[in-house]
């Protein structure tokens, strides 16, 4: 089976977080480890917090960047790019949303690269992204 991760449960994959050694075994299972490019630039971000908020050192950091990386290259994950047409696709699903959904940029276009995709779940721990995933035609899903 194939699975979309979104960064939060890319994340849980390279960190000791809760819940990462469920995520780590769902990611073992599937056939195909799939996310956004967008994915690239989030993690680091994570990354860097992480050294921010004094849980990695600088060299634990630039470890699991590079570890990931190092899976991008062997294709450990297949990361979907970002074109202007998905943009402007996820634009105007965002537009239409009800207004008691919060959605942030980074998560419409986990959403968006999810649904153009072909899939029909999306696996994230994010309350967000899981309560705005139907508007995307998707079912959240967490462990």
């Amino acid at each position: 089976m194939r699975i979309y991760f979104d960064t939060a449960y890319i994340a849980k994959c390279y960190l000791n977080e809760p819940d990462a050694k469920e995520v780590r075994q769902a990611a073992r299972k599937a056939t195909g480890l799939y996310s956004s490019a967008w994915c690239i630039l989030e993690l680091a971000c994570v990354f860097r917090r992480q050294v921010r908020e004094n849980s990695l050192s600088e060299k634990q950091a630039a470890a699991c960047r590079n570890l990931f990386l190092e899976d991008v290259r062997n294709t450990v994950w297949n990361l979907l790019p970002v074109p202007d047409r998905l943009l402007y696709r996820a634009e105007a699903l965002v537009a239409d949303l009800p207004s008691k959904i919060y959605l942030r940029a980074g998560d419409a276009i986990h959403l968006m690269s999810a649904q153009e995709a072909g899939f029909s779940e999306i696996w994230t721990n994010d309350r967000h992204l899981l309560a705005a995933a139907r508007y995307f035609g998707l079912s959240g899903k967490s462990i």
